[in-house]
């Protein structure tokens, strides 16, 4: 697995949906995930360490998790399907227990960042889903992911595209 971070909250100009952008923390690889409107509101007050008056879901989550005398050692972005991102969010019990619960990449990184807890991508998913920065430096890549990154680099074709190939 790769420990990454949240590198950038950008808008894809092509679907004008949301992207979130997970770096590696020990490389220049960098790979985006789409995400709904929503979790990007979430996932920006998080970043910020914003809060309205009454808490967003995330923020609810956050209070049950430590009221009941729990906490989160961190997120996992496991596995990609057809292009759908899916993520554990592994939890500690009070007694110290561990359990993993499903959820979806984009609610997994918004309770992260109110909680502080670590990311990490598989290693896989990372491999297939990530490109490498052409920049050492950090402020280069930011440079990079601000003025010259193009996201359709990204893109991994979906099933029905594979399905469209195949009858070609």
């Amino acid at each position: 697995m790769r420990e990454a971070e949240i590198k950038a909250l950008l808008v894809d100009p092509l679907s004008n949906s949301p992207v979130v952008l997970l770096k590696d923390r020990n490389s220049n690889r960098a790979m985006p995930i789409w995400i709904g409107e929503a979790e990007a509101i979430a996932i920006a007050f998080g970043l910020q360490s914003g809060r309205f008056p009454r808490p967003m879901t995330h923020d609810l989550m956050k209070e049950i998790i430590e009221d009941l005398k729990g906490s989160v050692e961190r997120i996992v972005i496991s596995e990609e399907k057809e292009g759908t991102y899916y993520a554990r969010i592994v939890l500690a019990r009070a007694g110290g227990e561990s359990v993993e619960v499903d959820a979806r990449p984009s609610d997994s990184i918004a309770l992260a960042l109110r909680i502080g807890s670590p990311i990490y991508v598989a290693d896989k998913v990372f491999e297939d889903s990530s490109i490498e920065s052409p920049f050492a430096e950090e402020d280069e890549f930011q440079d990079f992911v601000e003025y010259e990154m193009d996201l359709s680099e990204f893109r991994r074709p979906t099933a029905l595209d594979n399905e469209s190939a195949e009858a070609s």
